[in-house]
């Protein structure tokens, strides 16, 4: 789950990382009187979504009247964001941050996050601040330093004098950055992050280190253990039907093919999308049903089916190992019927009772082929997609 810039500001500032003062609204005459009480001759207006590159899509703006933090707010409060990182529609902007400038001297960049191969949280470390990481790491890896934290003794002192020597840091920013990283160290460990990062990490005038930006994302099966933190979830920002999805225990995630999936199991899922796509189709997305599928769930998943447009063929991809066939294929034709189900639907059922699932998938009378096995089921698809295209 990501937070916005400014929820992500409020988690630094407990654990004693310094930002920017700043306000979050949701309204120009909020936006004014925000900039009224942080005071100065200027003002930054960020707007606030889940996506980088808002600078260079017009959601960033430095103003130096008080009507021209109104303006600001009030053209980017209700439009949809499109940046590099966002789809063609964009996001929506619900809410602004009003914050006061910086006397940026210097840029870093600081993230946090779990390295897959050594299991360890590593500390990200760059002075090339303020550019796309990817970019800096392909063109320059010698610009970055990974610092691997041992979970049994957790960040150490000397690591950050590693990392302060890195930056060519001096005095008491060298001092400050000891603060920032053990206070991120705590942040991700006690709130159970997947990733954390500061770009640019600043150096002011005064020889202050100050998180500009802030990007925070948490990990969503840990999240019953910080119910503040799953309060701060925006379903604006994501996608209306992964949002329906969860809300039924649904793995969905949308995806630009035709041929829509619906397996019990993530690793079959992938097995499935892997064949539609050797036997020339594209998935349209991935959907989990899980190993306890049941006819609403059944009927909740093909409603996400049919809310995407592009969609021309259904592929049912069901192993019972801990639910009969006979019961997934009664609920798939009764979930067909209430949804008033039109597009072929092609089914590959295995395991328990699977030979009278089929049969009764069979003898429905409704627009439900059944396939003899995966790769005959993928090939039905992908070729009902493309009649249905056509």
């Amino acid at each position: 789950m990501n937070l916005h810039e400014f929820q992500a500001k409020q988690l630094f500032n407990r654990y004693g990382i310094a930002t920017p003062k700043g306000q979050a609204v949701s309204s120009g005459s909020q936006a004014r009187q925000a900039a009224e009480q942080l005071g100065g001759e200027r003002w930054v207006v960020k707007a606030q979504v889940h996506a980088g590159g808002r600078g260079k899509a017009g959601g960033v703006k430095v103003v130096d009247t008080l009507d021209g933090v109104a303006d600001a707010a009030y053209d980017m409060l209700g439009r949809q964001l499109v940046t590099h990182q966002t789809t063609e529609q964009g996001l929506p902007v619900n809410q602004i941050l009003v914050e006061q400038p910086s006397d940026i001297q210097r840029e870093l960049y600081l993230a946090v996050l779990v390295d897959r191969v050594t299991q360890r949280i590593v500390f990200m470390i760059s002075a090339q601040g303020g550019m796309d990481i990817e970019a800096v790491a392909e063109e320059s890896p010698e610009a970055i330093l990974n610092l691997f934290v041992d979970p049994v003794v957790g960040l150490q002192s000397y690591q950050c004098r590693q990392a302060g020597f890195f930056l060519g840091l001096k005095g008491n920013t060298f001092k400050q950055l000891q603060t920032v990283m053990q206070g991120l160290y705590r942040l991700f460990t006690e709130n159970d992050v997947n990733l954390v990062e500061i770009n640019p990490l600043v150096v002011t005038g005064d020889e202050e280190l100050l998180a500009v930006d802030a990007k925070l994302n948490l990990d969503d099966n840990a999240l019953f253990r910080h119910t503040e933190l799953a309060a701060m979830f925006d379903a604006t920002q994501e996608d209306e039907a992964e949002v329906v999805a969860q809300q039924f225990g649904l793995n969905y995630i949308s995806l630009d093919g035709e041929v829509a999936c619906m397996v019990n199991g993530a690793g079959l899922a992938m097995a499935t999308m892997d064949l539609i796509q050797k036997e020339g189709g594209q998935p349209a997305n991935f959907l989990d049903v899980g190993g306890g599928t049941t006819a609403d769930r059944v009927a909740e998943a093909f409603k996400l089916i049919l809310s995407d447009k592009k969609v021309k063929s259904i592929l049912v991809n069901i192993f019972g190992g801990i639910v009969r066939c006979d019961l997934i294929a009664e609920g798939i034709i009764q979930a067909a019927k209430d949804v008033g189900l039109s597009l072929p639907v092609i089914v590959r059922l295995e395991g328990t009772n699977a030979e009278q699932g089929r049969e009764l998938l069979a003898s429905s009378g409704m627009n439900i082929r059944v396939a003899q096995d995966l790769t005959d089921a993928a090939r039905q698809a992908v070729s009902s997609a493309k009649e249905v295209s056509a």
